[in-house]
């Protein structure tokens, strides 16, 4: 989700502790929970809860639905087509509001009553999401959702009006690309690992009662999401392999298994089509027998007739998505007036039926009464209050789940654990804070990495970053104290005022800290600076600014918010200071030069603290505003050039040095690999951080976490981020060919692993694995059994190795376990382009188990029955877009409807492999679309391969005007590999040779 053009002005300027987006009106300090108490919505009416059916829990469920609609008036229908559906007074119904943002904890909400105003919860805080599935745990992890779900309980509780059931979490893109802005948010590259984890969260958020739900959790985002970049105007070109075996599992597993009530669109075009209007009823209804309640992101309804341009009016894009499946619309705030006229006036002219919008409010209100609203006691999870926020249990579940998520990296001569007489020395950027992210509630208390490591041991601590003063002209940039001012070229000395603390994010990107109030300087008020902000935030994050050296000795103080990025901004990214000090923005010949004046070295402070201690803890990584983010892609995979420098410094002074990397993706750390002895990896794991990271270092818990997503090497080539065919790139682990840095699953223990005796015995429908796994070792520990298959024969490429299962098993030492696995035969399907559904191919697989995807300790093969992919037959129709291989085109939407096409330009080409045309064809057939006129080739065995017939394509009025084109062809008999070779811009949908 993103917020509206509208809120992203009004909330630039707030958003102070919430670490988010906020319009303004409450003070940063100010507790959300300190308004006027209100009344519950299911108390609005005299009426007892008996008068109607629908109020009867006795009664069966489609009864009760049935009941209330026949009672709701089609504007009142019509009214709980927004996000904020509207109470219904005389049926003693209340507001209704989709979307409270749980993505590792109780995150924010919108305030209907407040303008739609962000308002953080303050609660239990999980490690990010990608940190969740490094557990590799999914009984953990549904634990984790069933704190989130009570703890949404309680502050609906409190306010129902604000805080919401249906939680817009968890997120199910699979991880296929690491620059992606939004990696924190997901679980793994791997399909069937993403849908483990995302099933256990769903289940934990949902509880365990058949009837009823907790909280009602929506699969983010639907489908194809995996860049920020033009996030709402590109198109995920998904060919159907892609698409059915990589993509939709993840969402489909979820739902399956009935831990999801929806999903929520993505903002991007999937082949053509936004995915706003993408049919929701012919596959994600198709997964569950239960009600689903699906949304669109904020904003995505009016980016059909905006920025993308897909229909021409509201009306028919309101149409477009009810048919679609979408039952909420996300847009306009809290204003549902638009999208009530919207649907109105769709009504009135026919694009839809009142039946239309009957099967949406029954979806609607199928996952209401789940959740208990119309219940008298609100259902069996309508007792739960706030008093569990936050609760000592939770506390030790953060804790314990952060501890889990650690992954040990490296771990050289026994450089850990730790032994608490050890002195210390706490150095780096993040050794002394904790950062929430844009989807984080605010941390009700901190425990640092430097706070948990002094409760163990003598402890000396550094930030590491140079502390600065910037003088012109004899008066140096001074700032505010207490909450802040506004920045001046004022000040005569280097006092306290003066300085600032530099931090570096990497690729230039600073922030400056005030040493008077600790706070970090902002654009937040839209003019000048000022140092107000207590964590880079908000949308525009305007905390950030780039240090620019010049010829002469002197620097520029850039501005660097995201804002400046947009051509709105104009050129003015400058400071410079007016003659009585105020500050403003220029263009850079026009800005003040400023002596910078090292008033204390960061790397010279933190390399005495090593030289001073046994062992140096590093703590480096992101800011999770600024690193990469919701709307913002990374482009570099490095770690901030400055961190990378104070880590070689500390070593160089202290080789027994620890590297605590913070972050929220894979980081090319090639150097640091090489070179220092032990290196840990935690997401930013909320308010427990610091004492699950003591856990780890001293070895009270076991590292036991899994990297859920390739690490490359330095200088490896990725693909265009917009590229999603992970099979013809070479992308994830699945295709990869080059050598990681880290591989998918890798994690390293405090002691070793041995297996022994794998099985694979046939059984059922597929066969039985076992192995047996042996802690020989001299601590306990867990180890994560991960098991892969290869296919040797296919007709198509097949993934170098693919997850199969994996199980987190906790050993003591010298004990042994089996472990089994069930490996269906069915689980071993591709999908056949050449007909349409899944096929299992007659081949020999090997079965692989080992700690990772690159250490494999046990091998064995087995023969899988199936059936022969058979020939194509190309004289009948074929859909253009289940070709074999391709150069250059993409997939498009055949109508703005249903149905996908090749678009093509000239020189680019599909191939249709293997097709047996016996005794030969003398044409062919093909369904076109073209705005000019083009043609296309036929040939045979290659894009260059003999010419067998020309089709020529005139316009044929528009991309949607499809026609037959014809043409003869020559030669074309017996088995033969078959290329389009396109000459020109045009749209193909189908083939078909003639006899």
């Amino acid at each position: 989700m993103s917020l509206s053009v509208k809120s992203v002005a009004a909330v630039a300027a707030t958003a102070l502790t919430l670490g988010l987006c906020a319009a303004p009106a409450r003070a940063a300090h100010e507790h959300p929970f300190q308004s006027p108490a209100r009344e519950h919505p299911f108390q609005s009416s005299a009426r007892t809860v008996h008068e109607y059916p629908f109020r009867d829990p006795s009664l069966p469920l489609n009864r009760r639905v049935d009941d209330l609609l026949g009672r709701l008036t089609t504007a009142e229908k019509v009214s709980w087509l927004h996000q904020y559906q509207p109470a219904v007074e005389r049926l003693g119904i209340g507001l209704f509001k989709t979307g409270t943002e749980a993505l590792h904890g109780v995150a924010w909400s919108t305030d209907v009553d407040d303008g739609g105003k962000v308002v953080a919860a303050e609660g239990t805080v999980f490690p990010q999401a990608v940190g969740l599935a490094s557990t590799w745990d999914p009984a953990l992890v549904k634990k984790v959702g069933a704190v989130v779900g009570d703890e949404a309980r309680g502050y609906h509780a409190e306010n129902p009006r604000l805080w919401g059931l249906q939680l817009w979490a968890p997120v199910v893109n699979p991880l296929r690309d690491p620059r992606w802005g939004r990696n924190e948010e997901g679980y793994s590259e791997d399909p069937l690992l993403t849908g483990a984890i995302s099933t256990a969260y769903g289940s934990g958020i949902q509880g365990d009662d058949p009837d009823h739900l907790r909280a009602a959790p929506v699969l983010k985002h639907f489908l194809g999401n995996n860049n920020e970049v033009r996030r709402d105007t590109t198109s995920s070109s998904l060919r159907p392999r892609v698409l059915h075996e990589y993509e939709v599992p993840a969402y489909r597993t979820a739902l399956k298994a009935g831990a999801a009530t929806g999903v929520m669109t993505a903002y991007n075009l999937v082949n053509g089509r936004p995915a706003t209007v993408t049919d929701l009823n012919s596959t994600v209804r198709t997964w569950t027998d239960r009600p689903v309640f699906n949304v669109s992101d904020a904003g995505g309804p009016n980016n059909l007739t905006g920025s993308q341009a897909y229909f021409a009016t509201q009306a028919e894009a309101a149409a477009a998505m009810l048919k679609a499946g979408v039952e909420s619309f996300t847009v306009n705030d809290t204003n549902g007036a638009p999208t009530v006229a919207a649907v109105n006036e769709a009504l009135s002219k026919g694009l839809l039926t009142e039946a239309d919008i009957d099967t949406a409010v029954r979806n609607i209100l199928g996952v209401r009464f789940r959740l208990g609203e119309f219940d008298p006691d609100g259902g069996p999870y309508g007792k739960i209050t706030k008093d569990v926020v936050d609760s000592p249990a939770h506390r030790r579940l953060a804790r314990q789940v952060a501890a889990g998520a650690g992954v040990l990296l490296k771990n050289s001569g026994k450089t850990l654990p730790l032994s608490p007489s050890q002195k210390v020395a706490v150095v780096g950027p993040l050794a002394d804070t904790l950062y929430t992210d844009w989807y984080s509630g605010r941390l009700p208390y901190r425990v640092t990495p430097l706070d948990g490591i002094g409760e163990r041991a003598a402890t000396v601590t550094s930030e590491g970053v140079d502390r600065i003063a910037l003088k012109s002209g004899g008066r140096y940039l001074t700032a505010g104290t207490g909450a802040g001012a506004d920045l001046r070229l004022s000040g005569t000395s280097a006092g306290a005022t003066e300085q600032f603390d530099v931090f570096d994010w990497g690729q230039g990107i600073v922030t400056l800290r005030s040493v008077a109030n600790g706070r970090y300087v902002s654009r937040a008020n839209w003019s000048t600076l000022v140092n107000n902000q207590e964590q880079p935030t908000g949308w525009f994050v305007q905390e950030q600014f780039k240090l620019e050296a010049q010829a002469d000795g002197t620097t520029l103080l850039r501005y660097a918010g995201y804002e400046t990025a947009y051509d709105w901004f104009g050129p003015d990214k400058y400071v410079r200071a007016a003659p009585d000090g105020t500050l403003g923005l220029t263009v850079a010949e026009n800005a003040t030069r400023f002596e910078r004046e090292v008033v204390r070295s960061g790397v010279a402070e933190a390399v005495a603290a090593a030289r001073s201690a046994d062992v140096a803890v590093v703590v480096v990584g992101s800011m999770p505003f600024i690193n990469g983010r919701e709307d913002h892609d990374r482009t570099d995979l490095g770690l901030a050039e400055g961190q990378r420098a104070l880590v070689e410094a500390v070593h160089a002074a202290n080789p027994n040095t620890v590297v605590i990397l913070e972050n929220s993706y894979p980081t090319t750390i090639d150097r640091l690999q090489d070179t220092v002895p032990a290196i840990l990896w935690t997401t930013h794991a909320g308010a427990e951080t610091g004492h699950a990271l003591a856990d780890l270092l001293y070895g009270d818990v076991n590292p036991a976490g899994r990297l859920t997503q390739t690490w490359p090497r330095a200088g490896t080539p990725l693909p265009d981020i917009l590229d999603y065919d992970i099979v013809k790139t070479g992308s994830t682990y699945l295709y990869s060919k080059h050598s990681p840095l880290y591989a998918f699953g890798h994690g390293l223990s405090y002691t070793t692993f041995g297996y022994q005796g794998l099985k694979a015995v046939a059984s059922g429908d597929g066969h039985e694995v076992s192995v047996r796994v042996t802690n020989t070792g001299s601590r306990a520990g867990d180890e994560v059994v991960q098991l892969y298959t290869h296919q040797h024969e296919s007709r198509v490429e097949q993934p170098v190795r693919q997850l199969r299962g994996f199980q987190r098993v906790r050993l003591a030492p010298g004990e042994s376990k089996v472990v089994r696995f069930a490996l269906r035969t069915a689980d071993l399907a591709l999908w056949d382009v050449t007909r349409g559904r899944f096929a299992v191919e007659p081949s020999t697989h090997d079965v692989m188990v080992g700690p990772s995807s690159d250490r494999i300790r046990q091998r064995v093969t087995v023969r899988a029955d199936g059936e022969h992919i058979p020939a194509r037959d190309l004289a009948r129709v074929t859909r253009a877009s289940d070709f074999d291989d391709y150069a250059g085109v993409e997939l498009v939407d055949e109508t703005k409807a249903r149905g996908d096409a090749v678009g093509a330009s000239a020189g680019e080409w599909i191939s249709f492999e293997d097709a047996d045309f016996r005794a030969g064809v003398t044409g062919v057939r093909l369904g076109v679309a073209a705005t000019a006129a083009a043609s296309v080739e036929v040939r045979l065995g290659s894009p260059t391969g003999r010419l067998a017939g020309t089709v020529p394509v005139t316009a044929t009025g528009g991309t949607y005007s499809w026609a037959t084109a014809t043409a003869p062809v020559s030669g074309v008999r017996g088995r033969q590999d078959v290329y389009l070779v396109f000459r020109g811009a045009l749209r193909v949908k189908d083939v078909t040779f003639t006899r």
